[in-house]
């Protein structure tokens, strides 16, 4: 049984990471938007009849729709099952694009870009990660998850430079529909790989220095939603999930404009590199959290973006391209963390039982922080010096997220253990405090 198991659990993570390899075509709304722009500029009877105000709108409505879609989704995940889950979103996502590729119309894009195509990232997203996650013991949770959500972030390294082909060969309507059958194949496909384990199953905790045997547990603690939300930890992991997500993505989407006016066409490479570092932060975050404990990981990774923050003010001033892409990837990186971190701290705190709506509904800091710190952040940026106020914004932020940490508890186990076969249930009691 072991052995099946383990091979259906690795079989499990690797289709959750192909599924987000592919929902980040999300990325690919950055060559979208310039393309956009540059057919309103350049006018005639097929052109995008926008005003250059309202382009980035969609994918706005997007970000919203995809973070408060990931509650329902959590809850179908809970209830139907992570492979139809998935299934839903790759579904809506090849329809989303479906409608785009139709029409240049605003209403048809940000009905399909910014509703469709959102609510199917939320759902294939929302559905990779749990079924994951229950076939492997509590000391691989942040490992696993890191590894499942690094294709989300991995993605913009192949989905920039096919969009642009796509675009630069086939326009933008032939670009839409591609990308729709493609990208809805890939996710409906991978989605019936997306197995839970049987009824009863436990996973097999390592075991102790002074016993050979193997022990399994099994969580107690399954909180509802209800119970999640009246607990002062789901408070202060929302507060930090806001700030350290809504500082990432506010210069995440600066990086390639930056860039542009130090590297000039090789921007794009800032990006990718930048890519690789969320990737990258993911999984090392998740295999440090594992080690040291979430808490602890989540504060290095706070205080070091709040330091990168006003450590951007100078980078930024000094017209470097290799400061500026070495100031990026490690940006890239710690942002890449709190999507792994999170989805870690909902597990541990408030168990599996309810795991897809309760991470859902945390999840709501990641669409509310990247809105609203986008929104503040060109604001900012339209005053004189606004882009070093918005560096110094988000690096108070993070550096009072990092203090609020010390009110987080790493989960402390008290447990009963009685030697197992590698696989079966065993019962262990476990509270958090």
């Amino acid at each position: 049984m072991s052995e099946t198991s383990t091979n259906k659990g690795w079989q499990v993570t690797m289709a959750g990471l192909g599924i987000n390899l592919a929902l980040g075509v999300l990325y690919a709304w950055s060559i979208f938007k310039g393309a956009i722009k540059t057919s309103i500029e350049k006018g005639g009877p097929d052109a995008f009849n926008w005003s250059l105000s309202s382009i980035n709108d969609p994918y706005a409505l997007c970000c919203l729709v995809f973070a408060f879609a990931m509650i329902i989704a959590g809850k179908c995940q809970d209830k139907i099952g992570p492979a139809r889950t998935a299934l839903i979103g790759g579904i809506l996502v090849g329809s989303g694009f479906t409608l785009m590729s139709f029409s240049n119309s605003y209403a048809a894009w940000v009905i399909g870009f910014g509703v469709l195509a959102g609510a199917g990232f939320g759902f294939g997203y929302g559905a990779a990660t749990p079924p994951a996650l229950k076939w492997f013991s509590s000391t691989k949770t942040g490992l696993i998850a890191g590894i499942v959500v690094a294709g989300f972030g991995l993605a913009p390294v192949y989905i920039a430079p096919l969009a642009s082909y796509l675009l630069g060969a086939y326009g933008m309507q032939k670009t839409c529909l591609f990308l729709a059958v493609g990208f809805a194949v890939i996710v409906c496909g991978l989605s019936f790989l997306l197995i839970n384990p049987p009824q009863g199953y436990v996973p097999a905790e390592p075991a102790k220095k002074d016993d050979a045997k193997p022990v399994a547990k099994k969580d107690v603690y399954n909180a509802t939603v209800s119970e999640m939300i009246r607990s002062p930890k789901f408070y202060l992991l929302w507060t930090n999930f806001f700030i350290g997500a809504g500082a990432g993505l506010m210069v995440i989407g600066s990086v390639a404009g930056l860039a542009k006016k130090s590297m000039g066409p090789m921007a794009f490479l800032a990006v990718a590199i930048m890519a690789v570092g969320n990737a990258g932060g993911r999984v090392i975050a998740g295999i440090l959290s594992d080690k040291i404990g979430r808490r602890a990981t989540l504060t290095i990774m706070l205080a070091f973006q709040a330091i990168l923050m006003f450590a951007a003010i100078p980078v930024v001033g000094s017209g470097s391209a290799s400061l500026l892409v070495i100031l990026a990837t490690f940006i890239g990186f710690n942002y890449g963390s709190n999507l792994c971190l999170f989805p870690s701290f909902a597990k541990d705190y408030w168990g599996f039982k309810n795991y897809g709506l309760n991470y859902g509904v945390l999840f709501t800091a990641w669409g509310v922080g990247g809105f609203v710190m986008g929104r503040v952040s060109e604001m900012l940026n339209a005053q004189p010096g606004g882009l070093n106020k918005s560096f110094i914004l988000a690096g108070t932020l993070l550096a009072t997220g990092t203090v609020l940490t010390i009110f987080l508890r790493d989960k402390k186990k008290v447990e009963v253990e009685a030697p197992v076969t590698v696989g079966e249930p065993a019962v262990v009691l476990e509270k958090s405090v």
